[in-house]
């Protein structure tokens, strides 16, 4: 398997993985009731995603969203459906890549209700679509926020990420936050983000002494203009 990968599994056995797979839309029959989420992760990174209702606010966890709120409860083709609709109809991607997520972190708004600010937004345009799917019933806008829970608060910004892991590498550090599958731990020259999906596979062992190294590959973040998302505002 390549070092980067986050799936502990090789490319045949992660198409194999996704051919029973909700996400991948190969699992039309599911008979549970499923959840519409808008998702915001800092400013210009509002995503539409779907969840099982029994699930509750995991997947949100999950992801690392930083302020969330439902947006429709029904059957999952209901839910995919409006997926759709937001895609088409205010152009709202289904997926935000990790790198983004990292790169802002540290420079979120300060306040919640400026964090909501934007799903808030979106939820009042998503629910006043004529194609809403009608076995979907529409949430109110209840915004969640989890940057306390992730402890993002005067957040140090990120100099980079822990690309791969390697035999015998070290990262030990002082955890500054932790968000979705991401920590944030203080080493010496700055904070690095660690993946925990890399870690899925390797045998893990403690690191004595007072922290701090780090000897394994860091990919610096490669920051991009995510002030403005086309077609919300």
């Amino acid at each position: 398997m390549p070092g980067r990968s986050t799936g502990a599994r090789c490319e045949e056995c992660a198409r194999l993985d996704r051919a029973h797979s909700v996400a991948a839309d190969t699992i039309a029959d599911d008979p549970r009731p499923y959840h519409v989420y808008l998702a915001w992760f800092g400013p210009g990174m509002t995503k539409v995603g779907i969840t099982a209702l029994e699930r509750g606010s995991a997947r949100l966890l999950e992801q690392g969203a930083i302020s969330f709120s439902w947006l429709g409860t029904g059957p999952l083709m209901a839910a995919r459906r409006t997926e759709e609709l937001l895609r088409a109809a205010l152009r709202v991607p289904d997926r935000i890549p990790y790198a983004d997520k990292r790169a802002v972190r540290s420079e979120l708004p300060t306040s919640a209700a400026e964090r909501a600010a934007e799903v808030q937004d979106l939820h009042a345009r998503a629910v006043a679509l004529p194609a809403w799917p009608e076995s979907l019933t529409r949430e109110p806008c209840q915004p969640v926020d989890h940057a306390a829970v992730f402890g993002l608060t005067d957040l140090p910004a990120a100099v980079g990420e822990v690309s791969d892991l390697v035999a015998g590498g070290v990262v030990s550090g002082r955890l500054v936050a932790a968000a979705g599958p991401d920590l944030h731990l203080a080493v010496e020259g700055g904070v690095v983000v660690v993946d925990t999906r890399l870690m899925t596979g390797w045998e893990l062992v403690p690191v004595g002494g007072e922290g701090g190294e780090l000897s394994v590959p860091v990919r610096e973040f490669k920051r991009r203009d995510v002030s403005v998302q086309d077609g919300l505002f």
